[in-house]
This record gives structure tokens, sequence and C-alpha cells, in this order.
């Protein structure tokens, strides 16, 4: 029997509390965005330029997604699963950095920071471990993970040296070369250890109990 075809689809709660949190994150990020108009103009690129916001506005739509379909009553596809386990690595490592590498460095009001470096990785994080609608994830496919950050990263370098807008200081290329190679392998590290985590955690059996079939 299929990994797909022993996993039931999610109580309506938990679709409809997808649906919410979704839409929470989308509705924080444009309160944000239009926030601070005033001071860095409606630009888009570089307020999604910040990994932070980009990664929360995919997690949002995601969340919708999942909830949409949950709340139809059937069972997740295997895409979105690997999405979701993507997005679940990206969150944690957002919470991670932020929280230990550039803690109150941002702009933004403090339970906005909370709610998108502390709270959203938290909740997706349960959300992926004790709701048992996740198909067990094959370890050859840990590299969804990477071409998002790694597209972001290039994106963001690129405009460092071109325009000289950086989100974060540790990556402003006037730190040098060696400097801002080291961070950009301790984020791929970190990255890695936190796809290991959501691929493991796709196999733990724990949430059958909050499936229905």
């Amino acid at each position: 029997m299929s990994s797909a075809a022993r996993v039931g689809a999610a109580p309506p709660a938990v679709a409809w509390a997808r649906l919410l949190f979704g839409a929470i994150l989308l509705a924080v990020l444009g309160y944000t965005y239009v926030l601070g108009v005033p001071s860095d103009g409606p630009n888009p690129f570089n307020f999604f330029g910040y990994f932070t916001n980009l990664t929360n506005l995919i997690a949002g739509l995601t969340f919708i997604v999942s909830g949409a379909l949950g709340w139809r009553g059937g069972a997740l596809p295997q895409t979105l699963h690997l999405l979701r386990g993507a997005i679940v690595a990206c969150l944690l490592v957002v919470g991670v950095i932020y929280n230990t590498l550039i803690p109150g460095t941002g702009t933004a009001p403090a339970w906005v920071s909370l709610i998108l470096h502390a709270i959203a990785p938290a909740v997706a994080f349960l959300d992926w471990m004790f709701v048992g609608d996740r198909h067990r994830l094959p370890w050859r496919s840990l590299w969804v993970i990477f071409p998002y950050p790694v597209t972001w990263l290039a994106v963001v370098l690129v405009r460092g040296v071109t325009d000289g807008w950086v989100p974060y200081g540790f990556l402003l290329p006037s730190h040098g070369a060696a400097y801002v190679l080291a961070h950009i392998a301790g984020l791929l590290a970190t990255l890695t250890l936190a796809g290991v985590l959501v691929w493991l955690c796709a196999r733990l059996p724990g949430a059958a109990a909050l499936t229905r079939r």
C-alpha cells in the first residue's frame, strides 16, 4: 500500500485553522508593507527581498491552499506535501537565524516580528508534526528545500553588488567574500538540518488520530 493511500484528510477544524492562519499571515504582511511605504516607498522588491517576508508570504498561501483542499475532504497531493515540507524548513531557519543572529534589528512593530519570526515557524512546525495528513517524504526529495533559498540568495547577492541593497547586514559585499560566504554556508547548513528534521517528522505516526478517512 502506498504512503498516499494510508494518509487521511485533516479534520474540518484543522482545515479552517489553516485557512484562518494563512489569512492572518497575509494580513500581517499587507499591514507591514503599507506601514513601510512612507519611508521605503512602494517597492515590493525590497519588501519581499527579506527572506522573512517572502517565506511568510509563501507560507500563508500554502496554509490557505492546504486548508481549502482539506476543507473539501480530500487528501492533499504529494506535491503540496513537498512544498509544505520545504516551507516549514525555511520557516525554521527564519526563527533560528532571526532569534540568534539578528534579533531586534528590524523596523517592524514588535508584535509583527513576533508573528513572523516566532509564531509562524512554531505553528507551521507543530501543524506538520502533529497533524497526520502529510505523506512520508522520501529522502531523495530533500533537495526541494534548496531551490527557493538558493535563488533568493543569488538575487540578493547580485543586488548587493549592483545597487548596494541587501536585506541583512551580514550579506553586505563590503564585509568581503570570505565573511559573506561563511555566513551563507552557515545558512545552508541550518537549512539542511531543518530539512532533515522536517523529513524525519514526516515519518512520525503520531498524528493519525487527527485525520479522517
